[in-house]
């Protein structure tokens, strides 16, 4: 796969995706965005980690917010963490607010990431890090190749989905909870009624 050509995809849009189909159809299409406590938070959080510096601790170099991009798979982004081991391969730290949790669409993203650096430093990449912050715990994530599989497929299917320009229907369930979109994606409404009030 090349996607050289292709308008890069943000790494953020895979989680989205993964969440929910048409809160990344919102977010990267409509340009929809709203805040409520738990996205106020996650900023917070990143905040706080992109405001230090570089560090050296105990042989690991520490960048943050480091710059990250793959042509072969089309995606571009920002890592929140990514620790450099002396004499040993780079390691994603991504950075949430909540407690520790089994979470998809938080692996996907971290793969994402993972994918973009194994191109920049032509290295293969076996784990990262969740760490949540509520919690102050990680969550070692293990790049095996039913995760990646998952990741370059989800990759093909936010590339179709903005490709195509259209806002998937709401989905309606749980997770429109949690989402700060629920206003801008009224998923209680007829999904017609829901899709004309987007335009």
């Amino acid at each position: 796969m090349n996607a050289a050509d292709e308008e890069p995809i943000p790494i953020s849009a895979l989680q989205h995706y993964v969440f929910c189909p048409r809160q990344c159809g919102l977010i990267h299409i409509s340009r929809v965005w709203d805040e409520n406590q738990y996205t106020q938070r996650g900023r917070r959080v990143h905040e706080r980690v992109e405001q230090g510096n570089p560090t050296v601790f105990h042989g690991t170099r520490i960048e943050r917010s480091l710059p990250l991009w793959s042509e072969c798979y089309g995606l571009n982004g920002v890592a929140d963490v990514v620790e450099f081991p002396e004499g040993g391969k780079p390691f994603p730290v991504e950075y949430k607010s909540g407690r520790r949790k089994v979470s998809l669409p938080d692996r996907i993203q971290l793969v994402g990431q993972a994918l973009c650096l194994e191109e920049m430093f032509e290295c293969s990449i076996p784990e990262g890090a969740l760490f949540y912050y509520h919690s102050r715990r990680r969550e070692i994530v293990r790049f095996d190749e039913e995760l990646r599989a998952r990741t370059v497929a989800i990759i093909e299917c936010v590339r179709t989905l903005l490709s195509a320009s259209e806002i998937p229907s709401p989905c309606n369930d749980s997770r429109c909870r949690h989402c700060s979109l629920v206003d801008a994606c009224l998923p209680t409404l007829d999904n017609t009624l829901a899709e004309e009030s987007l335009r």
